[in-house]
C-alpha cells in the first residue's frame, strides 16, 4: 500500500450538518491518534452554508472544523481528485441517491443518522440534537479509525464499515 492517507467521504445531500460533523470529527480524532486518514464532506445539493448549529457543538466539544464550506460531491469525482477510500452516506436521502464515479473505486456504505436540524423543542431541542448526532459520529469514527483502512482490501473493509454502521 502507498505512504499517502486513506481519504474519507462523508456524504449528506445540502452538506451542511451531519456530513460536517462526521468530517471534523473523523479529521479531529485522526489527528489525535495520529492515524494517516483525511475526511472529506459534500453533497448531492449543497446548501452553500453550514448550519450553525453544527459549528457550535463542534467548537463546545473541543473540536477544531477549521474552515468548512458546504460544497459538491462532483469535486471529489473530477480528474485529479484524491482516490477515496470508502464513502460514507449519512442521511437517507444521499443514499438512495445515484452518486458519481469516484477515484479509486471506494466501499460505499450508509451509516444514516436523523436530521438534527428539524428536532423538535426549539433551539435548545436543535442544540441537543446536534451535540447527540456529534457524539453518535465521534463515536462510529474512533471504530473506523481503529481498522487499518489503509492496507485493507475492498471487501473487508466494506464488511467492518457496514458492522460499524449497525453497531
Amino acid at each position: 500500500m502507498s505512504d499517502s492517507p486513506a481519504h474519507v467521504l462523508v456524504l449528506c445531500t445540502h452538506n451542511s450538518a451531519r456530513s460536517v460533523l462526521a468530517e471534523a470529527m473523523l479529521n479531529h480524532w485522526a489527528r489525535r491518534l495520529g492515524r494517516p486518514v483525511v475526511a472529506h464532506s459534500a453533497g448531492s445539493a449543497p446548501s452553500g452554508r453550514i448550519n450553525p448549529f453544527a459549528l457550535e457543538a463542534l467548537a463546545a466539544a473541543g473540536v477544531d472544523a477549521g474552515m468548512p464550506r458546504s460544497k459538491s460531491w462532483d469535486e471529489f469525482a473530477a480528474p485529479g481528485a484524491a482516490p477515496l477510500a470508502a464513502v460514507i452516506t449519512v442521511c437517507d436521502s444521499a443514499a438512495r441517491e445515484t452518486c458519481p464515479h469516484f477515484p479509486g473505486a471506494p466501499v460505499q456504505v450508509h451509516w444514516g443518522y436523523p436530521d438534527p436540524s428539524i428536532a423538535d423543542g426549539g433551539d435548545e431541542g436543535r442544540r441537543r440534537a446536534f451535540e447527540l448526532t456529534r457524539q453518535a459520529l465521534g463515536y462510529r469514527m474512533l471504530q473506523l479509525l481503529a481498522l487499518p483502512i489503509e492496507t485493507m482490501d475492498l471487501s473487508s473493509l466494506r464488511g467492518a464499515l457496514q458492522a460499524i454502521g449497525r453497531s
